[in-house]
């Protein structure tokens, strides 16, 4: 990545990202930071994006075949800001060995798409979780989770072992068995940053989850597909440990990876009554929460900036600093 990096025209860097998600959040602000800004979208989706005169170039591909598009990012002086959409959509082999500067660290995508690797990682830095259950060892309410960024897509419930093992034979993909933790959710989000050397709170949300929120009326089936999100403030007492949550999931990335943790992601957890948090799940990328800041900004940015700024000003903040200091291999992976 560094040899590549030294072929960029630094003067006519670009921010591109996958047409979904939070590209709007990442492309608005990456053109008021005067860099140029490509949108790769699917066929049925492209229409949209070319609406808005701050992306600048809007291609049409084929994500499952995603190499070509990468080289030609290259190409353009391109560094990618990956989503949940691009998890999702291009995979994370894919996603490893696209040649194409890639800002945070691409490697947490591969832990991301396996549920009991992302949950040793969140244990290896001492973060509570959920407990994690084989079907007999079930004794209490449980949630089974699907791997990979699906939205909340595929989760459901079960009361008890027997349940549980009832609706298992309709299960074909990799899951795992976690604890039902009761409480209220909220959504964590974080910003890495080599350049200023620091790990930042950035903002928190929770989300609205389609039969789980809808006016259901116990006649549907619980389900947790995401359809939107809510801005959220804490209790001012509950931060400190948020913060230290956030900085352990970094060193752990350290530990595990090899490389500094950088660039924005998510712990999403569970608050319970008295206050203790478990964590179970973290995003090492940009989430969809972080778009209810978009343009008027997260109030815990004040306490860094003195100002608001989103998530999607944030890495263009990151990315032009980089860049002027000569560090842009510290951003990227």
């Amino acid at each position: 990545m560094e040899a590549l990096l030294k072929r960029y025209d630094l003067d006519r860097l670009a921010v591109a990202t996958i047409a979904s998600h939070t590209a709007l959040q990442i492309l608005r602000a990456a053109k008021g930071r005067g860099f140029r800004t490509l949108a790769v979208a699917r066929p049925s989706s492209a229409w949209f994006y070319r609406r808005f005169q701050f992306i600048d170039e809007v291609w049409e591909a084929d994500l499952s075949n995603f190499r070509p598009v990468a080289e030609r990012l290259a190409e353009n002086n391109a560094v990618l800001i990956p989503h949940g959409s691009y998890v999702e959509y291009v995979g994370w082999r894919q996603a490893l060995e696209a040649p194409v500067p890639t800002f945070g660290v691409r490697r947490l995508v591969e832990i991301e798409a396996d549920q009991y690797r992302k949950m040793d990682l969140l244990r290896r830095a001492g973060i509570p979780t959920p407990r994690s259950y084989s079907p007999d060892e079930v004794d209490g309410p449980v949630i089974v989770k699907l791997f990979g960024a699906k939205g909340g897509r595929g989760y459901f419930f079960a009361k008890n072992r027997e349940e549980l093992l009832e609706r298992l034979k309709g299960v074909n993909e990799p899951h795992i068995i976690q604890e039902y933790v009761f409480g209220v959710p909220a959504y964590y989000h974080y910003f890495a940053s080599p350049i200023y050397g620091r790990v930042e709170l950035f903002g928190m949300d929770v989300r609205y989850e389609s039969n789980v929120d809808g006016r259901t009326f116990g006649l549907a089936e619980p389900t947790f597909v995401v359809v939107a999100n809510f801005p959220l403030v804490l209790r001012e007492s509950l931060l400190p440990a948020v913060q230290k949550y956030g900085e352990a999931f970094a060193d752990a990335v350290r530990e595990a990876l090899g490389e500094e943790m950088k660039g924005p992601y998510s712990l999403e957890s569970i608050i319970r009554d008295d206050l203790s948090i478990v964590v179970f799940e973290f995003s090492g990328r940009i989430v969809a929460g972080t778009n209810v800041y978009m343009g008027v900004g997260s109030p815990y940015s004040v306490l860094y900036f003195d100002r608001p700024m989103d998530m999607g000003e944030r890495i263009a903040h990151e990315l032009e600093l980089a860049r002027d200091r000569g560090r842009l291999e510290d951003v990227v992976s």
